[in-house]
């Protein structure tokens, strides 16, 4: 877990699949001199956190919740732990949610990939993202390089699979505490379709041009500004 800032008003910051709290090494600075403490977990499987080889959803929300005492000002989830933050809602009760690059599904029918192929799939990626190859990313720093393959190298392959293969996802609702998705442009996984699908629904959607699938790197200014536009309007 990292921290940033100090007082009451706490951001609570959940990192996607293959990160750790470190992926918010600028985003929580930048909450911290908005008057927040910035607080990122790391998820089971996941940076500092224990390996959970028969992980599920429930236990990475009993998770996010074991580390704040009152409910935050604010929570932000990236992909996979936006969907994490979704499920949390009902207990972790922030005042506004920030969902970060997730098209936030219904329930697929598909039955879950076999374990093999999960397991083969999450160990690629995880070789794949050294320093080296995530250095060709446009507009990744250094620091965000290494903090991503640090990251990667900590991952646990056997947590993720179970957690793959024992979440079926919940329906998406209208969101019941003020909520923006903030999407890359163009984006792998929230489609313009998926966007008026979520406005429709009652969210904020907004974008940020020529970002990646961790929008802020590269775009930390965008990203705040979307995010500070948002709260400023209530």
């Amino acid at each position: 877990m990292l921290t940033w800032g100090s007082g009451d008003r706490v951001a609570l910051l959940i990192h996607g699949m293959l990160g750790a709290a470190s992926q918010y090494h600028e985003v929580g600075p930048a909450l911290a001199a908005r008057g927040y403490r910035a607080v990122a977990i790391d998820l089971p499987g996941h940076g500092d956190a224990p390996r959970a080889p028969d992980a599920t959803m429930e236990l990475f929300v009993d998770a996010v919740l074991s580390v704040v005492d009152t409910p935050p000002a604010l929570a932000i989830g990236h992909s996979l732990g936006a969907i994490v933050l979704s499920d949390a809602l009902a207990r972790l009760r922030p005042s506004r949610a920030v969902y970060v690059d997730v098209p936030l599904s219904d329930p697929s029918a598909d039955p879950p990939a076999p374990a093999a192929e999960l397991r083969e799939r999450f160990t690629t990626s995880r070789a794949a993202r050294t320093v080296e190859r995530l250095a060709t990313r446009t507009g990744w720093s250094a620091a965000d390089c290494r903090v991503e393959a640090e990251a990667a190298a900590r991952f646990d392959v056997e947590t993720a699979v179970a957690l793959e293969r024992s979440y079926v996802g919940q329906a998406v609702k209208r969101p019941v505490v003020p909520s923006i998705v903030v999407r890359a442009d163009p984006s792998r996984y929230v489609s313009a379709r998926r966007a008026r699908e979520l406005e429709e629904l009652g969210f904020w959607v907004r974008s940020v041009p020529g970002a990646g699938h961790s929008v802020w790197y590269g775009h930390l200014d965008e990203f705040m500004g979307v995010v500070d536009e948002w709260l400023e309007a209530g």
